[in-house]
C-alpha cells in the first residue's frame, strides 16, 4: 500500500489564509474533509490514510478560526455564508471545480449550507452527526431532552466567560469535554497536546466561539438537497438526538442513512474502519 506523506500550506481564500493539509495522489478525485467544535484538521486522521489509498486527494482546511488558519476579528466573519464561501474559494484556490464534501459537527452544518446554495460544485455529500441547519430549532422546540441538551449554545452567547471558563488549566473543560462525549480511546493522550496546542493559538478561542455566536446571522436554507448525500450517525450522542438525523434526511432528494448503534459523536474515531469503508462504498458508488 501506498504511504502518503502529509502536504502542509497556507492557501489564500480571499482575505484569509487558511491552514490546509492534502493527502493521497495530486491527479485523485477531490474530497475535501470539514472538521467541527473544538476540533481541527487531525479530527480527520482515521479517514485520511483510507480515502488517499483508495485514490482519493484528501483536502482537510483547519476552517476559519482554528488552530494556525487566520482568525477574523468580529462575530460576523463567523456567518454561515463567510464559512461556505471559505469552502467554495478553497477549491478555487486549488484549481478544484467540482469535489465531493464530508463534514462532522459543525463542519457537518457547512457542508449541509453548501449543497443547500451550490449543488453545482458538489458530487457527493456526507454529514456525521450533524444537523441540517433548518431542522435544529424546530427540532428543539418539540422536544424538551433536546433542547436541555443544546443549553450550552446560550452560555456561549456570553462575551468572555465561557473564553476564560474554556481556557482554563491548559482548557481542561474541553480536554473533559472530548472524553466525556467519547467512547474510551476515541482520544489518546498524544491528541490531546496536539488540541491543547491548537486552542492555545492567540484568539483560537473567542474565534472558536465566534461559530455558535453568528448563529443569529444565519440565513435561511429552504431548498432541498439535491446532491446524493449519506448521514452517518452516531446514536449515543450526548448532544444531539436521533431525531434530528431523521429531520435532516427528509430534507434530501437522494438520501441514506448508516447508524453506528454503538458510537457517539465521534463515530469517525470510535469506528473508524466502518466509517471508512462506508465512505469509500458511497463515494465510489
Amino acid at each position: 500500500m501506498t504511504v502518503f506523506e502529509p502536504e502542509h500550506r497556507f492557501v489564500n481564500v480571499g482575505s484569509l489564509r487558511l491552514h490546509v493539509v492534502q493527502f493521497g495522489p495530486a491527479g485523485g478525485r477531490p474530497v475535501m474533509l470539514l472538521h467541527g467544535f473544538p476540533d481541527f484538521w487531525i479530527g480527520w486522521r482515521r479517514q485520511i490514510d483510507a480515502l488517499a489509498s483508495a485514490g482519493y486527494r484528501v483536502i482537510v482546511p483547519d476552517q476559519r478560526g482554528y488552530n494556525t488558519s487566520d482568525k477574523p476579528g468580529g462575530v460576523r466573519e463567523y456567518a454561515l455564508p463567510r464559512l461556505v464561501g471559505d469552502v467554495v474559494a478553497l477549491a478555487d484556490a486549488l484549481g478544484v471545480e467540482r469535489f465531493h464534501l464530508i463534514g462532522h459537527d459543525w463542519g457537518g452544518i457547512v457542508a449541509w449550507a453548501t449543497g443547500a446554495t451550490l449543488p453545482h460544485r458538489l458530487d457527493k455529500l456526507v454529514i456525521l452527526n450533524a444537523p441540517h441547519p433548518e431542522v435544529l430549532l424546530a427540532h428543539a422546540v418539540h422536544s424538551p431532552t433536546q433542547f436541555l441538551r443544546s443549553s450550552y449554545v446560550a452560555f456561549f452567547q456570553i462575551p468572555l466567560l465561557p473564553e476564560a471558563v474554556l481556557g482554563a488549566r491548559r482548557s481542561a473543560l474541553l480536554v473533559r469535554a472530548l472524553r466525556g462525549s467519547s467512547r474510551q480511546g476515541a482520544f489518546e493522550e498524544e491528541d490531546i497536546v496536539e488540541y491543547r496546542h491548537a486552542w492555545e493559538q492567540p484568539e483560537a478561542l473567542s474565534s472558536m466561539l465566534n461559530w455558535y455566536r453568528a448563529l443569529p446571522f444565519r440565513p435561511s436554507l429552504k431548498a432541498r438537497i439535491v446532491t446524493p448525500t449519506l448521514v452517518i450517525w452516531g446514536l449515543q450522542d450526548k448532544a444531539l438526538e436521533f431525531g434530528l438525523a431523521q429531520r435532516s434526511l427528509a430534507l434530501c432528494e437522494d438520501g441514506k442513512l448508516e447508524l453506528f448503534a454503538q458510537a457517539t459523536h465521534w463515530v469517525h474515531r470510535e469506528e473508524s474502519g466502518a466509517v471508512n469503508a462506508a465512505l469509500t462504498a458511497f463515494l465510489d458508488g
